[in-house]
């Protein structure tokens, strides 16, 4: 017998920091600040004679048997959910050591259970790239009234394939699809699985634009509320499937899979019934379409959203406090899958009745009469503003569902965040939340009302809302320390998966931005891509299509982020540039501004003219002195910014400064002064030499 006591006869891994900042830990752990110890092996031999394997502080049970015994609890005592990667690593095949496996799913290494969700995610893939290739052939047929495989038709189809909008979506989204299947089936790791996740959710972009309320008058919320749609059904129905098809191989951590899903799985059914109800608002044109087909299918729709409601409220309620009451009970595994059967089937009738309203005329016919009698309309999807008066700068507004839907969650999450931290006696700076509720009430602002309304059909007013979201909404949000926030109310996990707070982490500390935040680099950005944008056919994108639209907000917003943190951010992350250094950058993007600025309001050459040369509106007399005027507001609306952040710096600077002064004046009481007497003497001693050297 070993005369090691029961609890030291294990190897414990110890809590550690990944290249990202991630913590790594696992429950039960040592504290936060204690680096990890790396096992070792051992001269120091048991009762039999025979050497310790490995000692990293206590030494493991000497038994081969125990040892895997123990492995495959461990194993099975880690789970999480498929859908964002949050697996831990498979253990069953593994012969490895106990610390190199742990170590490997810290480091998200491709394990056997990775490769599997991997695999499961290639297959995937590669059936949603060949059903969106089937889709755009059927479409095709459809448009042409053409029967498949008729002379001449696959060449026809091809070629029409990049003309029409309703082929080249599904093609898109076809040639995503491929593209993660290819990088799956190579391997992926956590890393690379992440952020196929994303690519994934971009892909889902073109068929929003297609939908069967595109085309209605309020193009922009049909086709924004579509998207918010199809993603919350996309991860919705994929995220249950993918607890499914690992369900065996969860173990004792399929409580902490359920629960995580369900949370996630909360937010889909509010994303899909709000965003369902808008949509199907505008096909309708209000109550009375209610009693139309349409409208039939439509509430047998909302039939089945509720019923898939109950029972995520029964699973969370029930199924998943029997789960965790025992964790190897056989009775409640098998009563998640039975439940989760019921959803599966139940969300395959509700995604069945929404293809068929895809098929059905609706009450509201989907082509617009305004693009007839409307040249502003035909050209941006947006009618004709009345004429730009005093009022309008307070009372014109148009909702963009999706920049306000963004604005109204980044909100709710901070203050919940903020209440979070309150109930459990922490204290947040006041401060730091007014400049966050600034920058998301300016950010609405500037994509709802006047300067969005009017920034389709005038330039100058497209210039206020390109300098709104790109200069002074990046400097309230970088302010807000959103990072700071979310590092002390998310909580840490401890099995080595990738949670919310383990991804913020891995971003701020990554290369990538490391290398985007340094501050010359995200000048250059800043401004180059400025001069890019308005130089080239990106500008007409922007004005005429609700996708270079978007683009451009989500583009502007984020780079002036990260110009904003580079040079007054308040949040971990890379290290941050000595004041003096970060002023005189931002004195050259002051001149580099000014000269922009200039050379607008001096140009003679109008941009995008294809647009602003045929909107003939009579409140624009003269569309190239309106550009002129666009630089005065490019010159006069960033110099505001830019003072704002000089200042920031400054005050910095200052406090610095300050610091370092009353450092000093400790350092001093306490040694009596001995940095200035040892410089005194020093002085001294070469005013000694001196008068030595002058006397001979």
């Amino acid at each position: 017998m070993s005369t090691y006591p029961e609890s030291k006869r294990f190897l414990p891994v110890h809590r550690g920091k990944d290249l990202q900042g991630a913590d790594l830990g696992f429950p039960g752990d040592r504290s936060d600040h204690e680096p990890p110890r790396i096992a070792r092996r051992s001269t120091r031999r048991d009762d039999s004679g025979r050497p310790d394997r490995l000692r990293g502080g206590a030494a493991v049970h000497r038994s081969r048997q125990e040892a895997g015994a123990h492995r495959r609890r461990r194993a099975r005592a880690l789970g999480a959910a498929a859908v964002d990667d949050s697996l831990p690593a498979g253990y069953g095949a593994d012969h490895r050591p106990v610390a190199a496996r742990w170590a490997a799913d810290a480091r998200g290494e491709k394990t056997a259970r990775r490769i599997r969700v991997s695999r499961y995610a290639a297959w995937s893939a590669l059936a949603w790239a060949i059903c969106g290739a089937i889709s755009g052939v059927f479409n095709y047929a459809d448009v042409s009234g053409t029967h498949v495989g008729s002379s001449g038709f696959w060449s026809s189809a091809w070629q029409s394939t990049w003309q029409l909008e309703l082929l080249r979506a599904p093609a898109i989204t076809s040639l995503i699809g491929l593209g993660i299947a290819a990088v799956c089936f190579v391997g992926a790791g956590r890393a690379i699985q992440a952020g196929l996740f994303f690519v994934a959710i971009a892909g889902l972009w073109p068929l929003a634009l297609v939908g069967h309320a595109a085309g209605s008058n309020d193009h922009d919320a049909a086709v924004n509320s579509l998207i918010f749609h199809l993603l919350g059904v996309a991860v919705w129905v994929g995220g249950l499937l993918a607890v499914l098809l690992m369900w065996s191989r969860l173990g004792k951590g399929a409580p902490d899979v359920v629960a995580r899903f369900s949370t996630v799985a909360t937010w889909c059914i509010a994303m899909v019934g709000l965003s369902g109800a808008l949509n199907a608002w505008i096909r309708l044109g209000g109550f009375g379409g209610i009693g139309s087909k349409y409208g039939v299918v439509v509430l047998a729709k909302i039939a089945a959203l509720l019923g898939l409601g109950v029972l995520g409220w029964f699973q969370r309620q029930k199924v998943i406090a029997r789960l965790r009451a025992d964790r190897a009970s056989k009775p409640g595994r098998a009563a998640f899958a039975r439940l989760a059967g019921i959803e599966v089937l139940v969300m395959g009738v509700a995604i069945g009745l929404g293809v068929a309203l895809s098929r059905s005329q609706p009450p509201v016919s989907g082509e617009s009469p305004l693009n007839t009698s409307d040249i502003a309309f035909s050209l941006t999807d947006y009618p004709t503003p009345s004429p730009l008066e005093t009022s309008s700068w307070f009372l014109a507004w148009r909702v963009e569902w999706l920049f306000t839907a963004v604005a109204v969650i980044a909100l709710g999450v901070y203050l919940h965040w903020v209440w979070r931290l309150h109930r459990r006696g922490d204290k947040w700076p006041i401060a730091r939340t007014v400049w966050w509720v600034c920058g998301w009430a300016a950010f609405v602002y500037f994509t709802d009302a006047a300067p969005a309304i009017y920034g389709h059909v005038m330039f100058s007013m497209h210039m206020l809302m390109h300098m709104g979201v790109s200069m002074f909404v990046p400097i309230c949000l970088v302010r807000g320390g959103v990072v700071t926030l979310a590092m002390r109310a998310l909580p840490k996990r401890h099995d080595g998966t990738l949670g919310p707070r383990e991804l913020i982490l891995a971003v701020v500390h990554s290369r990538v931005f490391a290398f985007f935040a340094n501050p010359i680099i995200a000048a250059v950005l800043s401004f180059g891509t400025l001069i890019a944008f308005y130089y080239s056919p990106l500008f007409y994108l922007a004005l005429t299509t609700h996708t270079g639209h978007v683009l451009m907000v989500a583009h502007f917003t984020l780079i002036g982020y990260v110009y904003a943190y580079a040079m007054v951010g308040i949040d971990p992350g890379p290290k941050r540039w000595a004041p003096p250094i970060r002023l005189l950058i931002l004195l050259v993007a002051i001149a580099f501004h000014a000269f922009f600025g200039v050379a607008m309001m001096t140009g003679t050459t109008l941009l995008a003219p294809d647009l602003f040369t045929v909107l003939h509106l009579s409140w624009v007399p003269n569309v190239l002195v309106d550009q002129q005027r666009a630089g005065t507001v490019a010159w006069g609306a960033g110099e505001f910014p830019t003072l704002m952040m000089a200042m920031l710096i400054a005050m910095e600077w200052y406090r610095s400064d300050r610091a370092e002064g009353e450092r000093a004046e400790r350092q001093a009481e306490r040694d009596g002064d001995a940095e200035l007497n040892a410089y005194n003497d020093y002085l001294a001693s070469r005013a000694r030499v001196e008068s030595t050297h002058e006397k001979d």
